[in-house]
């Protein structure tokens, strides 16, 4: 495992580019975390966003999972370019030659996935730590810990989104084009959902609402629900409109076995392309 993992990350060690994503995404994670502790004003009044609630615990946890979420494309574009690299620079061919089966050429990129993730995780991790200490009206352990299943759901969301990534750059080995069919499959994706919305519009029915949830993007995005509509001031302003946010926001067990199932039918895949093709 080691052998590997050393073997990925030497390539990664003259990867400019990748290099530059990786710093960008994480120097982006400590930037919103500043930004949102730092006091604006507006006019004489004075603003900030930490003081809205967004860094109490166990809040934290959710919030930081899905915004942080909405960086990973940094990382996707790093996953995507180490694999088409592969046959760009026919690093893959060489590996073959000197020995490296393609079950562990695959094996190399996958646990490189699942090093990515969790690091970031960690990362993530530290860093609403340190806010939620540093902000949260609430300090007790039991509060502290007792969301902390979105850290763990965020770690599941990146494996199951790069093993993705690696295999669009396997099948596709050019890695614009593979990041050019990541949107065109997240499009196709919002097209369902949308679909789905004039379909039970005209016909009353939720055929299609039972179908998107098992999407593979779709099912990676519902194991971190958007948080917004928890915050109270937001809750507040809701009830003072006649609206109820009435959302489930939990981690389930069938969204977590839903995005397993998609994480190893990638890497199925991305097997069975590297086995049938002559390198």
């Amino acid at each position: 495992m080691l052998r590997l993992l050393n073997i990925e990350f030497q390539k990664l060690r003259y990867n400019k580019a990748a290099k530059v994503l990786t710093i960008t995404y994480f120097v982006l994670i400590t930037a919103i975390a500043l930004i949102a502790s730092y006091e604006f004003s507006f006019g004489g009044v004075n603003f900030r966003l930490a003081d809205q609630g967004i860094f109490n615990f166990p809040y934290i946890w959710h919030f930081n999972a899905y915004i942080a979420a909405w960086l990973k494309l940094f990382l996707a574009i790093v996953i995507v370019s180490i694999m088409a690299n592969e046959y760009t620079n026919r690093t893959l061919k060489q590996n073959l030659i000197d020995g490296l089966s393609k079950k562990e050429f695959l094996a190399s990129k996958f646990l490189t996935v699942v090093v990515f993730s969790l690091i970031s995780t960690v990362f993530l991790f530290i860093v609403s730590l340190i806010l939620g200490l540093i902000f949260s009206d609430y300090n007790e352990f039991s509060i502290v810990f007792s969301g902390i299943e979105f850290i763990f759901a965020y770690f599941l969301k990146l494996v199951g989104f790069f093993s993705f990534c690696m295999f669009l750059g396997i099948l596709i080995k050019r890695s614009a084009f593979a990041l050019g069919f990541l949107i065109f499959w997240q499009i196709i994706e919002g097209l369902v959902r949308l679909l789905s919305s004039l379909f039970k519009w005209k016909f009353d029915s939720d055929i299609i609402d039972k179908i998107i949830p098992f999407l593979p993007l779709e099912s990676m995005s519902n194991l971190v629900n958007e948080p917004f509509t928890r915050l109270n001031f937001v809750q507040s302003a809701a009830n003072q409109l006649g609206e109820n946010f009435k959302s489930d926001y939990a981690v389930h067990w069938y969204e977590i076995l839903i995005v397993l199932v998609w994480t190893a039918i990638f890497i199925n895949l991305s097997y069975r392309l590297l086995k049938k093709r002559d390198l």
